[in-house]
């Protein structure tokens, strides 16, 4: 029903319009640039200070982290292949 309106189609595009012009002056504004960087710089140092958190609180528990259960799944995927591997050769000896 708003759709249908052409006042508020207008709005809408009158809206985009200043909110891309906005933008586009933040982005071209090297200051607000460098401290969006400086922003998402921080917000991985911590992140990675979380992680790290994380991690020796789960060890402390012994817990495993999700670095520890990507490997268990790792080697249990290269168990499948080898015992895949070992059902088809033993397929292949059975037929002869």
């Amino acid at each position: 029903m708003l759709k249908d309106n052409s006042v508020m189609r207008k709005l809408v595009a009158s809206g985009e319009e200043r909110v891309g012009k906005l933008v586009q002056q933040l982005m071209s504004n090297e200051r607000f640039v460098a401290g969006i960087q400086s922003i998402i710089s921080k917000a991985l140092v911590a992140k990675g200070a979380l992680d790290k958190s994380v991690k020796v609180a789960l060890s402390a528990m012994s817990l495993p982290s999700l670095a520890d259960l990507e490997k268990l799944q790792d080697k249990l995927d290269a168990l499948e292949a080898l015992v895949a591997e070992l059902e088809a050769k033993v397929s292949q000896k059975s037929e002869k």
